[in-house]
């Protein structure tokens, strides 16, 4: 039997007093795509790091093809193969593309003048060997994020690589773009490239990955394979199983908060295939999660931004109450005079701000609240920042660092949190645990069961069926813009993805 294409035997690496890799094997064979998953501080990152040639591990062994090798440095590990391509992707925006598959490695013409049409010729070449088809001479910042993504690999490649290391390569791509890298990924293991690709999204593992290592603590947890059970995989992750993720549903639910009948709005830029709502009737009551399920473009996101009073044409048709009273929910000020309050499915691009304090960050929305004046008393500001400290468990529990810093996970807990120092009675959320790991997810799940049970009420649309299934009490299913069915929370995801698609379950 040959020897795998890279080789991981006893891993160690200490930082100070902090052990990060607790004795890790890891391996990779030629043409195989193996996902690496794991919590925030499992170590994936470390592994990642000894792999590229950013540490060095304290022990054990390295090996390509069956030979040991150490790396001192991120050359030795490119010269030997391995290439990484990291979620903050290694191009330079003002530069062409071209010039960035080049860039250090540039093309020169006698006397010393760089042959920008050589390189050009070249790039379009190897664009084309994966079936791009982007002009060389096109900057950068002009393309999209998950055309930038392959032109990464592209870089990668030209260095002669046979093991691709990805982290985290489709956090920021749309449905789309993840299967065109899907698609680039699988044409490349077929050439004999190994492939790491580090992820947090278990939902993808079944459409690209052959084997699966889960890490947890240091330590590799398991491995298995990538049609193994979700239940299995999230205990692997935490360490508890599946159904220990989400609380207890809600005894009972107080009085209606928000009531819709035969409503139905239109948006000033609508997407393509979006049908507005000829009528659309539901209610969210105190103490109570209702979640929002369909299909893309049955119109989830477009009712929770008009609840909120965002990109509307025109005023609400049909009735539109909170808390019994009639209110016409045509701006944001509106909305939040009622109480209510959103939480955008980008927190990155539209919650927080990124480069500013994650105490700044707190307490923007409510300003005034807490210092009526417009001034911002220190003392309320502390206060209200240690509150939701406390509530969300906001790790690493310095109110002074940039939000930009943290996790995906706590910067989900900064902006639930930012919307409940508002005092909100309704709490609209937009795909509330996108780009967050397990073991945040399970945080998150509990501190909004908590809040529902003070009388808040919750309305969630998301994608992830198993999310709403285990955390609502209720679940509304739209299509092409109006609700089709509604079903009691601990629905079969079956029945559920049939009402979502207009088939007979």
């Amino acid at each position: 039997m040959s020897a795998p294409l890279l080789s991981v035997t006893g891993a160690v690496k200490r930082f100070g007093g902090v052990q990060a890799l607790r004795g890790v094997d890891f391996d990779l064979k030629a043409g195989e795509i193996h996902a690496l998953l794991g919590e925030n501080g499992a170590g994936k990152s470390t592994l990642m790091n000894l792999l590229s040639g950013v540490h060095t591990p304290d022990e054990g062994e390295i090996r390509i093809d069956g030979k040991p090798v150490t790396f001192s440095n991120p050359r030795e590990a490119q010269a030997a193969g391995i290439a990484t391509i990291f979620q903050e992707l290694d191009l330079v925006p003002s530069l062409d593309v071209a010039a960035n598959l080049f860039l250090g490695r540039e093309l020169m013409r006698p006397g010393g003048l760089l042959d920008v049409p050589a390189m050009r010729r070249e790039a379009s070449k190897r664009l084309q060997a994966i079936e791009l088809a982007i002009d060389p001479a096109r900057l950068v910042a002009d393309l999209s994020i998950g055309q930038r993504q392959v032109v990464a690999i592209v870089k990668a490649l030209s260095y002669a690589s046979r093991v691709l290391i990805m982290d985290e390569p489709t956090a920021a791509l749309t449905v789309g773009e993840v299967e065109r890298l899907f698609d680039i990924m699988r044409k490349l293991a077929a050439t004999g490239v190994g492939i790491v690709y580090i992820s947090h999204r278990l939902e993808e593992v079944p459409d690209i990955a052959d084997r699966v290592t889960v890490m947890r603590d240091g330590r590799v947890a398991g491995i298995t394979e990538p049609h193994a059970p979700q239940a299995e995989l999230v205990r692997l992750l935490v360490g508890r199983p599946l159904d220990e993720l989400y609380p207890g549903r809600a005894k009972s639910a107080g009085k209606t908060l928000l009531r819709l009948k035969d409503a139905s709005f239109k948006l000033a830029r609508e997407s393509a295939g979006w049908q507005p709502p000829s009528g659309i009737s539901l209610e969210v009551r105190q103490g109570e999660i209702v979640g929002l399920a369909g299909i893309m473009g049955a119109g989830r996101t477009e009712l929770l931004s008009a609840l909120y009073g965002t990109g509307l044409a025109g005023r609400w048709q049909g009735e539109v109450a909170v808390d019994g009273r009639p209110v016409k929910l045509e701006s944001i000020n509106a909305a939040r005079k009622a109480g209510i309050a959103f939480v955008t499915d980008d927190r990155r691009g539209s919650g927080l701000m990124l480069r500013m304090a994650v105490g700044l960050n707190l307490v923007m929305s409510v300003i005034r609240r807490i210092s009526p004046a417009g001034l911002m008393s220190a003392r309320r500001q502390a206060e209200a920042v240690r509150q939701s400290f406390g509530q969300f468990d906001i790790r690493p529990k310095n109110p002074d660092i940039a939000v930009g810093a943290l996790s995906g996970g706590n910067q989900q807990k900064v902006v639930l949190a930012k919307e409940i120092l508002g005092n909100p009675r309704l709490l609209l959320l937009d795909e509330p645990t996108r780009g967050v790991d397990v073991g945040a997810k399970g945080e998150i799940y509990a501190r909004l069961r908590a809040l529902a049970a003070q009388g808040l009420g919750i309305l969630v649309a998301s994608s992830e069926m198993p999310e709403l299934i285990g955390l609502c009490d209720r679940i509304v299913v739209l299509r092409q813009g109006r609700n089709v069915a509604e079903f009691n929370g601990g629905v079969d995801e079956h029945t559920v993805l049939a009402a979502a698609n207009g088939r007979e379950a």
